[in-house]
């Protein structure tokens, strides 16, 4: 079973070139006024409206902390802050704003984890 986590959008085609432009997101689905998402299992779409969803973190998790840096490099312009190691968590993060103003945050786990 799988899901689509669906954010409004004041600015869908904006938004959706930059997931897919900086995250390397492509597109699953196009709709009437939504587009649908993926980043490996993940599933997110954007759908055109008046106000935009800007509460929330969309995750990007990568393999190792290359991945988190090389996509910290594409996003420098729009993150808050230089990677880091949480060890509450035991992952290496950092965040970023998207275009509307909407959280994303990437990170590898520095653990074992069970395949998704």
């Amino acid at each position: 079973m799988s899901g689509v986590v669906f954010f409004a959008s004041e600015d869908r085609e904006r938004t959706v070139g930059f997931y897919a432009d900086r995250l390397d997101a492509t597109v699953w689905l196009e709709q009437p006024d939504c587009t649908i998402l993926q980043y490996d299992n993940m599933l997110f779409g954007f759908c055109e409206r008046e106000t935009a969803d800007t509460d929330g973190t969309l995750t990007f998790v990568v393999d190792d902390r290359a991945g988190v840096d090389a996509l910290h490099e594409r996003l420098a312009d729009r993150a808050r802050g230089d990677p880091v190691e949480n060890e509450r968590y035991d992952i290496y993060q950092f965040f970023a704003d998207d275009p509307e103003g909407r959280t994303v945050e990437v990170q590898t786990f520095l653990h074992e984890t069970d395949p998704v």
